[in-house]
């Protein structure tokens, strides 16, 4: 199990998750839960081919069953007005666009959704869903990444974009690897993985009215959905109503409008009346995205002392024939280590699969796993401990910007990750440690992840009761961002938490991001800090303009505000309360909006979360069953608003990167161009038993140059590393090099 204990460095309580009491007692409300009144039910009715076209749907015998009140396909939808007119007969999609619904009879993927079945309960339309008949004419289709691997090429955006970041990069040398003194090459594998949150994908969908559109749904972000149906529907963006104020995970699926989505509303307007569509565990394979399948080739060379000298690190992601989806993969190598030669590639394989998503750690978890692994790899070819092999090349500056970093403090995350570990205790010859008739392996491998701070809205309410109202439309699908907003509203405004409520999940608050990329806290956290700063400097001046006042004279650097009462000097016993201010200026409340931003530091510093993982595992040395028996994992992340939530993050991460490296594979059967891992008994995720004690350890050292609370992300970064220090661990322990995960035992027997 976890461990219990918190760093000592704590500054302050860490605040419990203020929804907690909530979840545990069943009392929030999740997309699907709402009480609405004459809701009807959706199923969908996916494709069985991969490739092809619909020739005939025979709905009769369902519209014909009990309670059914609609069969809606290609040919009886609505529409969607964004959608331009189908053209006859139909053409396959160029590649860029967003997959249509039940636009015309083509057929991308096999899983597509092909009709919606609305009825008066969820059994009704689930047995007249079994009732409709579709005849298809299929083509051939190509689903095998391995097989069509040459035809991978750069994506048509990034040859359109010249400045694209996925641009193939080179800088120094490009000659340098064949003149390096010790040379490794290999080629690292990661399978297509899916997210599988405990709550499914669900949406309600109700017209208030013909131009008014309210949506219950599983989404990451309020405000980008609220405007993807405004425009899809072509609404005022106003009339479109956003919720997701409770999300049971998401790990990046919920981050655009899916497909299942515009169905539902789509079923809605039809049979106006409010629809509910609930994704079944299988449909959450060929639904809302996937980590996708990759392959990377890396070469490194360095001396014998151990100084890189070349790094060419290629990668090939598979996308959809419809849709360019790009990933980090490769940028990783451009900045983690200090190496004047650097080349990278990436190319995109189209294949008659849906699009992938972002997936925790998004590119990075799996570029850093090839990355991390082959330095593992280069180290033990110059017989040199991993870790000193990464501080002789760490960088002490971005060497893909030339710039300084905001912040990093990674040497001492190797410091204090490798003494709470023991390190110093591993034996550098692979299979020379042993306990109990177990081989024992330690690896390790570091961690980095871009920063990221979009524009964000926030609005801080003082009430006449003393009590603060905070909103914002951000997002929680897990991380306790309502609990690290209000404690920092908490600690601004100088009252107890117990006093301070935080609203989201709502697109009618302000503007706020999604919830990806370990941007909240960044971006939000700051809205939140400014708008508290401001509500509380106007409280102030509210304050002095009081006859008599004893804040009329009193030195803003001096002024002290405990449990919401505003002290002169620290020593001052005389004090005014927020509520004595509102009470005199009979005003029922006092509000501040403020926007929070990037300003100039973004072009003058480089900017990243980093961090390291070590692993202990265990082998049979006759079954080859892996087992992680110990974590000890340490971020560089700025400053910690919360350490208990901050803490969970970190040990999700490294359960997902525990996933990651021995159990999660996505298998398709490419005959049919269909998954046969469907769901959870045939999908492996970890459960408790595999987990083992995690310790997780911060530097905890605002970034003063990132934003006003000096907090960077940290969701992202929990994970990227994790499956490569795994894989290392395991090398150590067996002598057997696994470079395509997962790391199962037909691997190491």
């Amino acid at each position: 199990m976890a461990n219990t204990q918190l760093p000592p460095a704590d500054p302050e309580p860490s605040l419990n998750r203020v929804d907690g009491r909530l979840k545990v007692t069943g009392a929030a409300t999740y997309s699907a839960e709402y009480p609405i009144d004459n809701l009807a039910h959706a199923v969908l009715i996916t494709s069985t081919i991969a490739k092809g076209r619909i020739t005939t749907i025979n709905a009769k015998p369902a519209e014909a069953a009990p309670g059914v009140l609609a069969v809606i396909s290609h040919r009886n939808t609505p529409g969607v007005p964004a959608y331009p007119p189908v053209k006859q007969p139909a053409e396959r999609a160029p590649v860029g666009t967003a997959f249509r619904v039940f636009y015309d009879e083509l057929i991308y993927f096999s899983g597509q959704p092909v009709a919606l079945v609305v009825a008066q309960t969820l059994e009704q339309a689930q047995q007249a869903a079994s009732l409709v008949e579709i005849d298809y004419q299929t083509e051939t289709h190509q689903t095998d990444f391995v097989a069509n691997r040459s035809k991978a090429a750069i994506a048509a955006n990034v040859q359109r974009n010249k400045t694209s970041p996925f641009q193939d990069y080179d800088r120094g040398d490009p000659d340098a690897m064949p003149s390096a003194e010790v040379k490794m090459e290999a080629t690292y594998t990661i399978p297509t993985q899916h997210h599988q949150p405990l709550e499914p994908h669900a949406i309600i969908a109700v017209w208030e009215a013909d131009d008014k559109l309210t949506v219950y749904d599983k989404n990451q972000g309020v405000k980008s959905a609220q405007g993807n149906l405004a425009q899809a529907f072509k609404l005022p963006r106003e009339n479109v109503k956003v919720n997701a104020q409770f999300i049971g995970g998401a790990f990046g699926s919920g981050i655009r409008v899916w497909p299942h989505t515009v169905a539902a509303v789509l079923a809605a307007k039809q049979v106006r009346r409010p629809v509910k569509l609930v994704l079944g565990r299988e449909l959450m394979f060929t639904s809302v995205g996937y980590r996708p399948f990759t392959e990377q080739k890396i070469a490194m060379g360095a001396t014998k002392t151990g100084i890189l000298t070349a790094i060419r690190h290629e990668g090939i992601g598979q996308t959809s024939a419809y849709e360019e989806h790009l990933e980090r993969t490769i940028l990783a190598t451009r900045a983690m280590y200090a190496c004047l030669n650097v080349s990278t590639r990436y190319r995109l394989l189209n294949l008659d699969v849906n699009t992938p998503t972002w997936m925790r750690g998004p590119g990075d978890a799996t570029g850093m796993f090839a990355l991390e692994s082959a330095l593992d790899e280069l180290a033990f070819a110059l017989q040199l401990d991993p870790l000193e092999l990464r501080l002789r090349n760490h960088a002490d500056a971005d060497p893909e910007r030339n710039l300084p970093w905001s912040a990093k403090s990674l040497k001492e995350c190797y410091r204090m990750g490798s003494e709470q570990f023991g390190w110093k205790n591993r034996k550098p010859e692979p299979r020379s440690m042993q306990v109990d008739g177990m081989l024992v392996g330690y690896g390790m491998a570091s961690s980095l992840y871009g920063f990221h701070r979009h524009p964000s809205k926030a609005k801080a309410m003082m009430q006449a009761d003393g009590s603060v109202v905070v909103q914002s439309a951000t997002m929680d699908i897990g991380p306790g961002t309502g609990t690290a907003m209000t404690q920092i509203a908490a600690r601004i405004l100088g009252v107890s938490p117990q006093k301070v409520r935080f609203d989201l999940g709502d697109s009618s608050l302000p503007d706020a991001p999604g919830q990806n990329g370990s941007a909240t806290i960044p971006s939000v956290g700051s809205a939140v800090h400014d708008a508290c700063k401001a509500l509380k400097n106007k409280l102030l001046i509210l304050g002095a303009s009081m006859p008599g006042s004893i804040l009329s004279s009193a030195w803003p650097d001096e002024i002290v505000i405990r449990n919401g009462r505003i002290y002169p000097t620290a020593e001052s016993r005389s004090s005014v309360s927020y509520t004595d201010i509102l009470k005199y200026h009979k005003l029922p409340q006092v509000e501040m909006t403020e926007e929070s931003k990037s300003g100039p530091e973004r072009d003058q510093y480089s900017m990243y979360s980093f961090g390291c993982h070590f692993v202990e595992v265990q082998v049979s040395p006759v079954t080859g069953e892996v087992r992680v028996k110990r974590v000890v994992t340490c971020a560089d992340v700025g400053k910690i608003i919360n350490y208990k939530t901050a803490r969970s993050q970190s040990i999700g991460g490294v359960v997902g990167g525990i996933g990651m490296a021995l159990m999660e594979e996505s298998v398709m059967d490419h005959r049919y161009g269909r998954y046969v891992t469907s769901d959870f008994a045939s999908y492996h995720i970890p459960v408790h038993a595999d987990i083992p004690q995690i310790e997780v350890f911060f530097v905890d050292q605002p970034d003063v140059h990132v934003n006003p609370i000096g907090a960077k992300g940290l969701g992202e970064i929990a994970i990227v590393g994790v499956a490569a220090a795994v894989a290392n661990a395991v090398f150590h322990a067996t002598g057997k090099r696994v470079r395509e995960l997962p790391i199962t035992v037909d691997k190491l027997v």
